[in-house]
């Protein structure tokens, strides 16, 4: 039985359909557009009862949260073990901080970014500035982690790759990554990968 994976358009579910291009697995496709809030329909509540997407059908089960998708399809739907984790101790810890990262500690940041950009001027000055010195922090924090790596873990692309590429699309597209050409050259590679142009196309965005 096909993966069903549930797609807010202009959302992260995209990077989701991403990994499962990589991974060459069969899936399907039920594609939500947002209202006029620019929020999910409260037709994506019957996948999940908090309403957000991704949200995948898979063997049975309906799995929400972008890095447990990642996640479970890693370790259940990769037979050649591109995606797999590292078993040795030390590795496996540094990958997973690495794969959490971008949902756990980046992401926030710049949602407060993305809502500051839709607020009238003068904007909230503590909230403006409290943002402004986390997103400082975090971009400076992937750039000193990627180095010249071409992927974040190094030459190849991993599953930590999928959320971190996300945070530096997200980034890139409120027109922060002006002091940050080696995350934005990160970002266009990711998004070049032939992989990712399918799942663009399928999904639209």
């Amino acid at each position: 039985m096909a993966i069903k994976v549930h797609h807010l358009r202009v959302g992260r579910s995209v990077f989701t359909v991403w990994l499962l291009e990589e991974l060459g697995v069969e899936y399907e496709l039920e594609i939500y557009d947002r209202n006029e809030m620019g929020r999910a329909p409260d037709s994506l509540k019957k996948a999940h009862p908090l309403g957000k997407s991704p949200v995948i059908e898979a063997d049975g089960m309906t799995i929400a949260e972008t890095t447990a998708i990642a996640m479970y399809l890693a370790e259940n739907h990769d037979p050649n073990g591109v995606f797999t984790p590292p078993t040795e101790p030390a590795e496996r810890a540094q990958w997973l901080q690495t794969l959490m990262y971008p949902e756990g500690s980046a992401f926030v940041p710049l949602l407060l970014k993305l809502l500051l950009s839709r607020e009238a001027e003068p904007k909230p000055m503590l909230i403006s500035m409290f943002t402004q010195a986390e997103v400082d922090l975090h971009l400076g924090f992937i750039r000193d982690r990627l180095g010249d790596k071409p992927y974040i873990l190094g030459d190849a692309l991993s599953l930590p790759d999928i959320g971190m590429s996300y945070i530096c699309s997200m980034a890139n597209n409120l027109e922060l990554l002006g002091d940050y050409p080696t995350l934005k050259a990160y970002a266009e590679r990711c998004m070049a990968r032939p992989a990712f142009q399918r799942a663009a196309e399928k999904t639209g965005g």
